[in-house]
């Protein structure tokens, strides 16, 4: 994606920049696992052909799109507690490379496990 057009980097840069926004919303274990997992996948993505990029930016997209909507909820319904995220169908596991499954189990030791790996106080914005 460095290598790709001006347009197509701005566009890359945009969405990472609103994805991180978006995290500021989430609890502070949550934001600080998802703005560590961003990262890594728009680094690891630099190189990305031209239609790995779109398809990139098709997914990452969606999960903002689904993010905006979960947050906005989230403010407007300070007494529910928000679930955040979709659940991942077996049509859409079936599409995934080895790498991302590898990739999703990681992710689901690090959030289910008791003691997790960022060391965090308190919640600035508990709900109840």
């Amino acid at each position: 994606m460095s290598g790709g057009s001006p347009a197509l980097v701005s566009q890359v840069r945009c969405l990472y920049k609103k994805i991180l926004r978006l995290h500021k919303m989430l609890p502070l274990d949550m934001k600080t696992l998802g703005d560590q997992y961003v990262k890594d996948e728009f680094r690891r993505h630099k190189t990305a052909s031209l239609a790995e990029a779109q398809q990139f930016l098709e997914e990452w997209e969606a999960y903002a799109s689904v993010l905006l909507l979960q947050t906005s909820d989230s403010i407007q319904n300070l007494s529910k507690k928000t679930c955040y995220g979709i659940a991942l169908t077996q049509e859409n596991l079936n599409d995934f490379r080895e790498e991302q499954i590898g990739q999703l189990y990681e992710l689901m030791q690090e959030t289910t496990k008791p003691n997790r790996q960022f060391n965090i106080a308190k919640d600035p914005v508990e709900k109840s």
